[in-house]
């Protein structure tokens, strides 16, 4: 079974309060601006237009929830590192974001989307501090594989490997391709293990 069949949009969220209250597990989505994470979620489900995806950074103003048929939630998060947000939206996604990260109980994992061709920038290690206090899992996907030869994205997948293993030995990596199908399959099966096993 692929975990985000028959994802479907659920609701949204601008605050703490507008969460929604369920009995299922999240598994969250976030990464820099244009860094492909849309175009991943609609890779994992298998669709072409479930997550917004745009040209134009910053689009994502708001936490989208996404049901799977497993009764689980699939959690879009805002985009983060465009500097043409307003510094207010900007600061009031700062404070939600870490609150939602750091609290929600039923989130079990973080699925990093990182380009393959800017690797693990600040804000990006930002979020990897942020995350490691919750003890959860954490998948990267290194998208836009395609754009790189086999052998350079192999290369680079060993750097951010070597990387990870000082500092955050349990974050898992891969590379990932929506425009190749690359890595789909790969994916899915560590974030259904997730759901699983629990993964808390």
């Amino acid at each position: 079974m692929i975990l985000f069949e028959g994802a479907t949009f659920y609701t949204s969220a601008n605050s703490l309060k507008d969460l929604p209250v369920h009995n299922g597990k999240e598994i969250a989505f976030a990464g820099r601006s244009n860094a492909g994470k849309s175009s991943a979620i609609n890779a994992l489900a298998r669709r072409t237009k479930l997550a917004f995806t745009s040209k134009t950074p910053g689009r994502t103003q708001q936490i989208n929830y996404f049901r799977l048929n497993s009764g689980h939630f699939l959690v879009d998060l805002p985009g983060y590192g465009y500097a043409k947000v307003p510094i207010a939206i900007r600061k009031h996604w700062e404070a939600f974001l870490t609150q939602y990260l750091l609290t929600r109980e039923e989130l079990i994992g973080l699925v990093l989307i990182v380009d393959i061709r800017h690797p693990l920038k600040d804000l990006d290690l930002q979020m990897l501090e942020w995350f490691s206090f919750t003890h959860k899992a954490v998948h990267i996907l290194l998208t836009k594989s395609d754009k790189l030869s086999r052998q350079q994205a192999m290369i680079t997948l060993d750097q951010v490997r070597d990387f990870l293993k000082i500092d955050y030995p349990m974050v898992s990596v891969q590379l990932f391709s929506s425009n190749k199908s690359i890595g789909i399959e790969e994916a899915n099966k560590v974030l259904q293990d997730w759901t699983e096993n629990g993964y808390l």
